[in-house]
């Protein structure tokens, strides 16, 4: 059966998945966003669906993603990352992807 995803998305998603004893992540574990391009694109995987969006940071879809994550109860967690990638790597504008999504109702503030 053909996916629709690229072969990288899919190998993203496996390396997001692989704990340190190479064991499937608990739900606690799960990354949502695979920062991409110096923070210009990245990778959402969506619990709610089963699906992995390669999305552009400053996009409408990507807010939109986002909302639909939020709405299921998973806007700590990524907030989370969020701050995590923003404080690894400052360059990479993570922080005005933060506030982009708090700007548009979807984080809180």
């Amino acid at each position: 059966m053909a996916s629709n995803t690229s072969k990288t998305a899919r190998a993203s998603v496996r390396a997001g998945q692989a704990g340190a004893s190479g064991a499937l992540s608990v739900l606690g574990e799960f990354k949502y966003l695979i920062p991409l391009n110096k923070g210009k694109h990245v990778y959402v995987r969506n619990l709610t669906n089963g699906k992995t969006s390669h999305l552009s940071t400053t996009s409408d879809a990507f807010v939109e993603e986002i909302r639909v994550l939020a709405g299921a109860g998973h806007a700590a967690k990524i907030r989370a990352e969020l701050q995590a990638f923003a404080a690894t790597e400052p360059s990479h504008g993570w922080d005005a992807t933060e506030k982009r999504l708090v700007e548009a109702g979807v984080l809180e503030a």
